[in-house]
């Protein structure tokens, strides 16, 4: 009798832990990074680090929501948890060298060089360099910083509005996004034609005040193997997509800026044509995807499943 009360006791004090789909998307990319470098990418130069970063990132929703679901009424951890993506994705670009490392060692600047040759006759970041004047690169060196900007204020835009399920799909979109966008780093290494095509540029990136700075800033991540395809780009069409659909004045505000970000990439020689190009079809299939998700489950919603003792033990 005493057992079967201890029981029941314990089935009251049972909360429910609601995990997102995004919050899904990052418990599985993260752990399978984490597990791919504990194991056959073990030896790769600065595994251990690694680990212990997508370990965090893959532990972070679990511990955030079953917190939230203990103290509901605070909101700071509730936003917290419903943002816990951005700062994952800021930082786990900072650790993704040794999986890159271990999984194509070889860079394969030469082989977009050649694509771009093929598509387009000529080296876009080099024949733009000849065209831009400094002023405007001055403009778009400032604009390309946006990138860190714009997808988290059209969250922070879509959470306080109260559109929901639009901020969920948002995040759910931006996640599978750069989950891909970081495998394909992987497959396809590449560092740019800042580096790759320096000899091909008559003298450094030129601005009139703040472009030689801007310039020296983004040579300081140790992880440099991120052009393909481009995240900048990726990021910012995903922006232009969700902001026209749920926030109109939104969409209005970052739609030039979002334009010279992009236009960026070519001008500040982070990225080949091909980068570009290759981005568009990706933001085309996670939209896909996360639509197809929100349609197919948004009356079922198995990942918003309370987790209850009524899953494990039925009395």
């Amino acid at each position: 009798m005493n057992a079967w009360t201890s029981y029941e006791r314990a089935r009251a004090g049972v909360r429910n832990v609601h995990l997102r789909a995004v919050d899904v998307v990052m418990i599985v990319s993260c752990s399978f990074a984490a597990l791919t470098l504990l194991g056959p990418a073990r030896w790769a130069p600065g595994s251990t680090k690694s680990i212990v970063y997508f370990a965090v990132f893959a532990l972070g929703p679990l511990v955030l929501r079953t917190l939230e679901s203990y103290f509901p009424q605070h909101r700071l951890l509730a936003f917290l948890a419903n943002f816990w993506l951005l700062p994952v994705l800021g930082l786990s670009h900072e650790v993704l060298s040794p999986l890159v490392t271990a999984v194509t060692p070889v860079l394969r600047d030469a082989q977009l060089v050649a694509m771009d040759q093929r598509l387009f006759g000529a080296q876009a970041s080099v024949v733009l360099g000849q065209l831009v004047p400094p002023w405007l690169t001055d403009i778009l060196m400032i604009c390309y910083y946006g990138h860190f900007i714009w997808p988290l204020m059209l969250g922070v835009v879509l959470y306080f509005a109260g559109r929901h399920d639009a901020f969920d799909e948002y995040l759910l979109a931006l996640s599978l996004f750069f989950t891909f966008n970081y495998l394909f780093y992987a497959l396809v290494p590449a560092i740019g034609p800042r580096y790759f095509l320096s000899f091909a540029f008559d003298q450094p990136l030129q601005g009139v005040w703040v472009t030689a700075f801007l310039d020296s800033v983004m040579r300081l991540p140790r992880f440099a193997q991120d052009c393909f395809p481009s995240g900048h780009t990726g990021t910012t069409l995903l922006v232009f997509v969700y902001s026209w659909r749920f926030a109109p004045r939104y969409f209005r505000v970052t739609l030039v800026p979002g334009l010279l970000l992009i236009a960026a990439t070519l001008v500040g020689r982070f990225h080949y044509a091909t980068d570009l190009l290759c981005a568009v079809p990706l933001v085309a299939v996670v939209v896909g995807l996360a639509v197809g998700w929100g349609r197919t489950f948004a009356r079922r919603d198995p990942v918003a499943r309370p987790v209850t003792m009524d899953a494990i033990v039925r009395p």
